[in-house]
Order: structure tokens, then C-alpha cells, then sequence
């Protein structure tokens, strides 16, 4: 009796987490004077038109190339920034090695708004503003330090002695970081990679900040469909089913890594 009341928890509690998602799927395969006319449970006479839409007309597809462009230099830039720093303040100590590491904390805990105006300015002033570098960079401010904070969380649990073995084979500093180090922090890298990912991917204010239109990403694109007849509901929620997928499937593909990296690591 005890298992079935857990099983039918667990079916109620996904399946408030599912409706979000199925009302928007509904939406998607709707015309919009549909939507507006009557509330259907499900689409009685769907179409793909909206999708169609999102496929053809370039703003919106050129968005989403914008999205994995800017998501994949961030979190290449991230990883690459975070993993010496993460060893270093895993394994050396040196003066002020915990201020330095609580100030880039800091950095994660402010609000985005808050940069938005020296990063656009910043940016007029160098010419970066409607590049993919742009956002990418300032994306980079908020996810270095998180990257730092769990890398160095599974580092600090990789015994010294792996270390002080591997310089005494003879291998050299940068062959043993990539070659013994980095495949024994595989799952860290990967959570981190996941939650870089995410954050790159459904920041919205600096994104549209700083880009106008040949970097605009599908957040800042789905914020500009008012139009004269209002807002396309099912245009938007296509494009929202299609938001969610890549999130969908980097969390597959990590999701081995994660269960480990929640239970090692600092998250």
C-alpha cells in the first residue's frame, strides 16, 4: 500500500512537472486565432505551420545558431579559464588564496543587470557589440567562477599523491593535467560543462544588450514578437519547445556525469 502511495506521488508530482510542457507542445501545433478563440486540451486540428516558420524565415533560425554559437565559445573559454584555476587553488596556498576565491563568488552571486551598462559601453568603445564574442566574454563573468567552484571541489578530492607519482615518472606539468588529471575529474568537468551550458543558454538581459541583430540569440528573438496584432502565442511556444531540446539532450548526455558530480562535488 506504501509503494503504490509513492508511485502515485511520483505520477502526480511528474506529471505537474510535464504540464508546462505539454500546454506549450499544444500551442505549437495551434494557429494563433485558434488559441485566442478557445481553450482546447489538446490541438484538434494541429499544424506544423508554426515550426515551418521558425525553419524558414532567418531570424528566427539564425537565432538559434546564434544560441550554440555563443553557449559553445562560453563554455569552451570557461572550462579552459577554470580548470588551471581550479588546481591551483586545489592544490597550492598562497596569501589571500580564500579572499580571492570568496571575491569570485562574489562575481556569481551579482545580479546580470549590473554589468549590462559597463559591458555595453565597454563594448561601443572596443567594437565588439553585435558579435558572438561579446556575449560570449561577458557570459564568462558569471560562469568562471561557478566552473572554479566545483572543479575545485572535485580537485581537492584527487589525493596530492597522484601528483608528486606522476612528476616522478617524468611527466611533464602540462602532459599530466591533460593526460591523468583531467580523465579523473571527467565527471566534474561534465557537470560543470551542463551548468555553463544552461546559463549561457537562457540568459536573457546581456544577451540582448548587447547584440541588435546579426548575434541576437532565440531569448532576445522571442521577446520581440509583438507585432500589430498582438503576440503570436503559437510562433512562441514552438520556439520554446525547440529551446528546451538542446537542454534536453545535453542533459542525456552528461546525466551519467551529473549523478556523480552532485554526490563529489560542491553543488
Amino acid at each position: 500500500m506504501r509503494i503504490q502511495k509513492k508511485t502515485i506521488g511520483l505520477v502526480l508530482y511528474i506529471g505537474l512537472l510535464m504540464l508546462p510542457i505539454y500546454w506549450m507542445l499544444n500551442m505549437s501545433l495551434r494557429p494563433n486565432a485558434d488559441i485566442l478563440g478557445s481553450m482546447a486540451l489538446y490541438p484538434h486540428h494541429p499544424t506544423l505551420a508554426n515550426y515551418v516558420k521558425i525553419f524558414t524565415d532567418k531570424s528566427w533560425y539564425s537565432g538559434y545558431l546564434n544560441s550554440l554559437m555563443i553557449v559553445v565559445m562560453n563554455t569552451l573559454i570557461s572550462l579552459g579559464t577554470a580548470l588551471p584555476a581550479a588546481y591551483a587553488f586545489s592544490r597550492y596556498r598562497f596569501l589571500g588564496d580564500k579572499q580571492v576565491f570568496f571575491w569570485l563568488l562574489t562575481n556569481r552571486m551579482a545580479p546580470p543587470a549590473v554589468f549590462a551598462l559597463p559591458f555595453f559601453q565597454l563594448y561601443s568603445t572596443i567594437g565588439l557589440i553585435d558579435t558572438h564574442i561579446a556575449v560570449a566574454l561577458a557570459h564568462c563573468l558569471f560562469n568562471v567562477p561557478l566552473a572554479v567552484w566545483i572543479l575545485e571541489g572535485f580537485m581537492s578530492g584527487i589525493p596530492r599523491e597522484i601528483d608528486e607519482t606522476a612528476f616522478i615518472d617524468g611527466f611533464s606539468f602540462p602532459r599530466f593535467f591533460i593526460t591523468v588529471f583531467v580523465p579523473l575529474i571527467r565527471a566534474g568537468i561534465g557537470v560543470t560543462a551542463f551548468f555553463c551550458f544552461m546559463f549561457s543558454w537562457v540568459e536573457l538581459l546581456l544577451a540582448r544588450t548587447l547584440t541588435v541583430t546579426n548575434a541576437k540569440p532565440i531569448v532576445a528573438t522571442m521577446t520581440r514578437t509583438v507585432s500589430a496584432g498582438g503576440l503570436d502565442w503559437g510562433l512562441l511556444a514552438a520556439a520554446g519547445i525547440l529551446t528546451i531540446m538542446p537542454g534536453a539532450l545535453v542533459i542525456w548526455f552528461v546525466r551519467n556525469y551529473m549523478a556523480k558530480g552532485f554526490a563529489l562535488g560542491r553543488v
